[in-house]
């Protein structure tokens, strides 16, 4: 007996009902692309190296052309977004609260992420995309800042901040002054206010995010100091890989991305957290208020926390991956040494970067905010 034509259509929509749920969970119709601003190197479809590419078979599997511009700064992806014209931004935790007060992202519907399951607890309702109990995007990777450092010079490897922040002469007898690099944007003053931390307990910080007129007097004055041994800033990694190979640099706060590559070249080099800990970032895929693509964008924000594809962004990389399921295995490419290597464990080290605010997490809103964090390294920065 031929089945009636009413058990076809049954049978059709629960076939595409599948689908549609291997896609993400999201039944609505893809619009055939998803325009993404993003750190270099952080969504690969293979052209640097065949092995690497999480974006061809989502492309195949979604029908959404995945469209990337690379920002260098927090301060560019915020600028982008702002402009409009982009669904999606990988966005640090110096930019994500200036991009969820300025009304410029959406609130996620985790509802529609099947794999927002398999994200790490630790992260899921975290300060830099969690505000009043809505989720401002999806957990994507994260990593310490840590302290790179010349294995030529340091024997032994530094166990403070300090050679970064005071004069003083190295292991190799000679002085660290133009020696030694810092991170150019403004959230780095949170290095200096965790240095600090440690080093002047006297000042009661216990926050390098959230500082009162004092405390930010205090790491402002550091940092100022500090001008006189650093006589370059960095922001783009790999002209820091080329600094430190070719310009005589030994000492400098840096990602675990530069460290691989250095080491990949066979470069004297390694790092460590220090005994003051270390500020990190923890980067969040964010949707675009007027995204243009909201449906394309939902499957990227599924398929971004599929556990190979964390895998293969964090071997690519140098970070951490926000689903632990990537550290067993899951990504042939990350194995399950990765996590470890990338500093999986220095999770509770970490003071992540957040957008300094007015509002100081003890019922005062005395502390300073990120405009004139900005305004000070600035001026510090162009001395």
């Amino acid at each position: 007996m031929k089945p009636s034509i009413s058990v076809k259509v049954f049978a059709f929509v629960i076939m595409l009902s599948l689908v549609l749920t291997a896609c993400g969970g999201n039944s609505k119709k893809a619009e055939g692309e998803v325009n993404i601003i993003a750190w270099a190197s952080y969504i690969e479809r293979g052209e640097n190296d065949p092995a690497v590419d999480w974006v061809t078979a989502f492309e195949a599997e979604t029908g959404c052309k995945v469209n990337v511009t690379v920002a260098a700064t927090s301060d560019e992806m915020v600028s982008l977004m702002t402009a409009g014209g982009y669904d999606l931004v990988t966005a640090s935790g110096d930019a994500s609260l200036r991009l969820v007060y300025g009304e410029t992202v959406q609130a996620i519907d985790v509802s529609r992420i099947p794999n927002w399951s398999k994200v790490d607890p630790r992260l899921q309702d975290a300060p830099w995309h969690t505000v009043d109990g809505k989720h401002y995007g999806v957990p994507y990777q994260w990593g310490p800042n840590v302290l790179m450092y010349n294995t030529d010079v340091f024997p032994e490897a530094p166990t403070s901040w300090s050679v970064v922040f005071e004069e003083q002469t190295l292991p190799d007898g000679k002085s660290n002054k133009d020696r030694v690099q810092a991170y150019v944007g403004p959230i780095y003053i949170a290095d200096a206010a965790l240095y600090l931390k440690a080093r002047n307990p006297e000042l009661g910080i216990t926050d390098p995010y959230e500082l009162t007129e004092e405390q930010f007097a205090a790491v402002v004055a550091l940092l100022k100091s500090q001008r006189q041994i650093v006589s370059k800033y960095w922001g783009d990694y790999l002209v820091q890989v080329e600094d430190f190979k070719t310009e005589g640099f030994v000492a400098s706060s840096s990602w675990p991305l530069q460290v691989n590559l250095l080491q990949l070249d066979k470069a004297p080099i390694s790092s460590i957290v220090p005994s003051e800990g270390a500020t990190g970032w923890a980067d969040t895929t964010m949707m675009s208020a007027t995204a243009p693509h909201p449906n394309c964008a939902y499957l990227w924000l599924n398929h971004s926390i599929d556990p190979k594809v964390q895998g293969d962004v964090a071997y690519w990389f140098g970070s951490a991956p926000s689903v632990p399921e990537a550290c067993n295995g899951a990504s042939e490419l990350f194995g399950t040494e990765g996590c470890a290597a990338n500093g999986f464990d220095t999770f509770d080290q970490i003071y992540f970067w957040k957008t300094p605010i007015a509002d100081c997490g003890n019922g005062n809103n005395n502390c300073v905010t990120y405009d004139r964090w900005v305004e000070e390294f600035t001026s510090i920065v162009g001395q």
